[in-house]
């Protein structure tokens, strides 16, 4: 009895709330004006800071979103143009190096025009370990009509001479080797001097000129050395060098010094090898075999020449080793 008095109320209550709660929601319907205002008010001081940060987050996930896409496309961006850079410094490396060919080539080619012999062309392809290009190869020899005993010629000047011959090669022992003693002439004056080779003189861009025999005293620093007609190997008139330094000898009978020579013994790329020879007829052999035995005595006399010495098989010439 009792239970059934406590359910009564209960659906009393129930149907109390459901009724008061219609009510509420008749009054809101007929005064949506008087109760929009608290609910916008309730969810403009709620919801819109959630809806502002919600709103930060996405922009700067959208913002990092196109830096990475940036980043991506400058890095693709940077790639190519590092390709593009690559590609012009070769192509610029290339042409520098076509330029510095045609520039040797045009000069071996007015080298060339003031020698007027039968020549031909080659190209370095090896040389000895030091830095000097004192005996170095070449990539002509005997098919080409090279002989041993050849001068050979290039950016200006006398390099040195043939010394060995195979059919696609040729070996140049230049006038700055150890072994190497060349007859020279002053141009200025006609007085004779020997051009003597010492790879310890190069490194300082001088090459030693001893015996000169310049009696009159006119030879002077800055003078052109040139082969000499007494030269049984050597074709006169080829430029050695300018003359740098010079003094008196203790003998005050010859002077002696250094020449700066014509040839940049450090950068030899081409040469031009003189197929023709000097010839020798026999009055002028036995002549300048005497000649060449005073100056040979004299050069052994002297301190400053000590190549007759360490190429013995190579000193029956003043022009020892050429």
């Amino acid at each position: 009895m009792k239970k059934k008095i406590n359910d009564s109320k209960k659906s009393k209550y129930i149907f109390v709330t459901l009724c008061i709660g219609c009510c509420a929601l008749v009054v809101l319907s007929l005064a949506s004006d008087m109760s929009v205002g608290p609910l916008k008010y309730v969810s403009g001081y709620v919801i819109t800071p959630i809806q502002k940060g919600m709103n930060e987050v996405g922009n700067w996930i959208s913002d990092k979103g196109i830096y990475l896409q940036n980043n991506v496309d400058y890095a693709a961006r940077c790639q190519e143009l590092q390709e593009k850079v690559d590609q012009l410094t070769a192509e610029n490396t290339e042409l520098l190096a076509d330029r510095e060919e045609k520039e040797r080539l045009e000069k071996q080619l007015e080298l060339s025009a003031q020698y007027d012999y039968d020549k031909v062309g080659a190209r370095v392809i090896a040389r000895d370990s030091d830095n000097w290009f004192n005996v170095f190869t070449i990539d002509k020899g005997s098919n080409d009509g090279i002989e041993v005993n050849n001068n050979v010629i290039s950016n200006g000047g006398l390099v040195g001479i043939i010394t060995d011959v195979g059919p696609n090669y040729a070996i140049v022992r230049s006038i700055i080797d150890d072994y190497s003693n060349v007859s020279a002439m002053v141009t200025t004056t006609e007085d004779t001097c020997i051009i003597a080779g010492d790879l310890r003189l190069i490194d300082e861009g001088k090459v030693n000129l001893v015996k000169l025999t310049d009696s009159r005293d006119k030879v002077t620093v800055g003078d052109k050395v040139v082969t000499s007609d007494i030269s049984s190997r050597f074709l006169p008139g080829i430029l050695i060098g300018y003359i740098s330094e010079i003094s008196m000898d203790s003998n005050n009978l010859t002077k002696s010094g250094y020449i700066t020579p014509a040839v940049d013994f450090r950068h030899l790329r081409e040469v031009l090898v003189i197929k023709e020879q000097k010839a020798v007829s026999g009055a002028e052999s036995s002549l300048k075999k005497a000649v060449s035995k005073e100056t040979e005595g004299l050069v052994n006399d002297s301190t400053e020449d000590s190549t007759e010495t360490a190429a013995p098989e190579e000193a029956t010439t003043a022009d020892n080793g050429q």
